[in-house]
């Protein structure tokens, strides 16, 4: 069985592997994803910029007396991050999975954020 570091390294691995494909512009920025075991964070970034044009998680204040599961709170952030990107003047981005498998809470946040909006 891998240790944890040895299950951290993979983890960056892939999400590096990911990155040399994926680049956010300003035409077309980056929706990035990262879940840790209790929380879920999703950002749109300008990567030429270096600037995150919108973000949303289940630490912010909106999501104090949320009723629901993981599950309900990624698709909740997937629908704020898409409302806040549209605010920002985005309508196209590029997913970036962050090194997670397309399922779960990661594809839950895609999913509402394509519902609220967004076009990938």
């Amino acid at each position: 069985m891998p240790s944890v570091k040895e299950k951290h390294q993979k983890h960056r691995k892939r999400r590096l592997r990911i990155r040399r494909r994926i680049s956010g512009s300003p035409e077309r920025p980056r929706l990035a994803v990262f879940r840790s075991g209790k929380h879920i964070y999703a950002q749109v970034i300008d990567d030429l910029a270096g600037r995150t044009l919108a973000a949303a998680s289940t630490l912010g204040k909106s999501f104090a007396g949320f009723e629901g599961g993981k599950l309900e709170r990624a698709r909740a952030v997937g629908k704020l991050v898409a409302e806040r990107a549209r605010e920002a003047g985005v309508s196209k981005v590029v997913f970036d999975r962050g090194g997670f498998r397309y399922h779960g809470r990661v594809k839950a946040v895609a999913e509402a954020a394509r519902e609220a909006g967004l076009d990938f």
